[in-house]
């Protein structure tokens, strides 16, 4: 797919179009829900760029790549664009990151305490990356609140932020990072 021009002015008035060229304004909740799920992806992206090769890299650009269908899903609004093309998720790819949730935890101690959001500089961005998935995800369930929603969509974002917790504390077991746990200010 080639862009010859990245800008079409139709934006400057607040409206943009979604698959199928259906007009809606910006503030529509399906731009809420893609959008921000695309900033979860630029999220994980600065994450992968702060990770060293291997395993958990790939998984994250994999997830990057997941996300580009979740965007398209949900940028689709089949009830006034039936012939527009059909993007769903996987439930291998859900069953994917609660393999790894999985195999993490048994690798790592054992929580025993709220975990206060950071650590190493990698740790810190995944737990950004959680909560921009959070969001997404509360974006994506008040679009359903008017939508029918794929389940394997939101059963996707649910375990992603999932994930993206528990590598949030592999990254930190593995630099050796001491997770800092809540405790009441006195």
């Amino acid at each position: 797919m080639a862009l010859t021009r990245i800008y079409t002015k139709t934006g400057d008035d607040g409206v943009t179009s979604l698959v199928g060229g259906v007009k809606v304004r910006k503030t529509n909740a399906r731009i809420e829900a893609y959008g921000t799920v695309d900033e979860l992806s630029a999220h994980l992206g600065l994450l992968a760029s702060w990770m060293k090769d291997g395993d958990d890299k790939d998984l994250i650009i994999r997830t990057q790549r997941n996300l580009f269908t979740v965007c398209s899903y949900l940028a689709t609004d089949k009830t006034k664009t039936p012939l527009a093309p059909s993007y769903t998720m996987d439930a291998e790819e859900t069953q994917l990151l609660e393999q790894q949730i999985d195999e993490i935890n048994a690798n790592i101690p054992p929580q025993t305490a709220f975990i206060l959001p950071g650590g190493s500089h990698e740790a810190a961005l995944a737990h950004v990356a959680r909560t921009v998935c959070r969001r997404a995800e509360r974006r994506i369930f008040f679009l359903g609140e008017t939508t029918e929603l794929d389940n394997e969509v939101t059963h996707y974002i649910n375990r992603l932020s999932d994930y993206l917790f528990v590598l949030a504390r592999k990254l930190n077991f593995l630099d050796g990072v001491r997770e800092q746990v809540w405790k009441k200010v006195k």
